[in-house]
């Protein structure tokens, strides 16, 4: 599988794969690339709509030009103490990015999203989110407030009485049941639109199939979750110190 960036030939393979509707999966295949680098090419230059090959290429060599200046030995040093790759975190955290705003998050609220999952602790103040993600505390707010309202983080207060955000088991399963209700506001809706266009017409039949379609889904996820819940609960965590160096867990955490 060859490796490295992508070249023009291969930008202007992807935006036709895109114009003709192929998924990224297809596309990668037969670039024999990865789907994550096809997702995160498309993704960081105009989504599967406004992908250009020609300004995707510009936007890399501009982006290649612009890197950070190499640090101190010391503080590379102090990096990588932890044993993992720095380019390597980089480029999952880019991937993961790409994977997150592909299922309909805008690009900050999955780069937020993705710096707190790969957080050890797992929570960040928006201080530290701007900081790490370098740009404006106005653009982590929006993002925070954008997420909160899907269930996606939680805020806590620290010791210091900062607001810190937060990802966790939990936050999935609450997020996964207020998947579950938003499905149920749709069951009530079109359930009464069987009672106001007549039971027996073609329409209110369509919307009692999709009343009925939702409520097993909504019902399906509910219990699923319940029960995934009750797993993790009964099995505790794998330790930092139980996964062996090198493997896939222990090179991506940051």
């Amino acid at each position: 599988m060859p490796g490295g960036r992508l070249s023009q030939q291969e930008r202007q393979q992807i935006a036709l794969g895109l114009a003709d509707s192929l998924p990224y999966a297809e596309i990668a295949r037969r670039l024999d690339r990865p789907t994550s680098t096809v997702t995160r090419e498309v993704m960081r230059n105009g989504g599967p709509t406004g992908y250009r090959a020609d300004l995707a290429h510009h936007a890399t060599e501009r982006r290649a030009h612009r890197r950070k200046p190499v640090p101190s030995r010391g503080a590379e040093a102090a990096r990588r103490s932890d044993g993992r790759d720095d380019q390597a975190v980089a480029d999952y955290e880019e991937a993961f990015t790409a994977v997150l705003m592909a299922s309909g998050l805008n690009r900050m609220g999955a780069r937020v999203l993705t710096r707190l999952f790969l957080t050890d602790s797992g929570s960040l103040t928006a201080s530290e989110l701007a900081q790490r993600l370098q740009v404006s505390p106005a653009s982590i707010s929006k993002a925070i407030t954008f997420l909160e309202s899907q269930s996606l983080v939680r805020r806590e207060r620290d010791e210091r009485r900062r607001d810190r955000y937060v990802v966790d088991d939990e936050l999935f399963y609450q997020a996964t049941i207020a998947s579950a209700r938003a499905n149920d506001h749709l069951v009530v809706i079109a359930r009464q639109g069987v009672a106001l266009l007549g039971a027996h017409t073609p329409a209110a039949a369509r919307l009692e199939n999709i009343a009925r379609f939702l409520d097993f889904i909504s019902e399906s996820i509910t219990r699923a979750a319940d029960q995934a819940r009750e797993l993790l609960r009964s099995r505790p965590s794998t330790a930092i110190s139980d996964v062996p160096p090198g493997s896939d867990q222990a090179a991506i955490r940051s």
